[in-house]
């Protein structure tokens, strides 16, 4: 009987750790990190009054997505040299 609760602890450990690494890399991570960036640069940008704050919000924005999109290659590149 131990073996077999062991056995089941050790499975749902390795369920919550598929999860959370299936979170880190989820699209609705990505989208919730980019939309608080862009409310945030947002409203920083209208208290220093600066002109045409939402657009210029989207250079956080756009710089945090890009650095999302190019993560995964270059953990591909960092690997395949390691």
């Amino acid at each position: 009987m131990e073996i077999q609760e062991q056995l089941n602890q050790i499975n749902e450990k390795n369920k919550r750790v598929e999860l959370d690494k299936a979170w880190e890399v989820s699209f609705t991570r990505k989208l919730f990190i980019s939309l608080v960036t862009y409310i945030v640069a947002s409203i920083w940008l209208w208290n220093i009054n600066e002109p045409s704050f939402l657009l210029k919000a989207i250079v956080p924005t756009a710089g945090y997505i890009l650095s999302t999109l190019s993560i995964p290659q270059l953990k591909k590149i960092w690997m395949k040299k390691q």
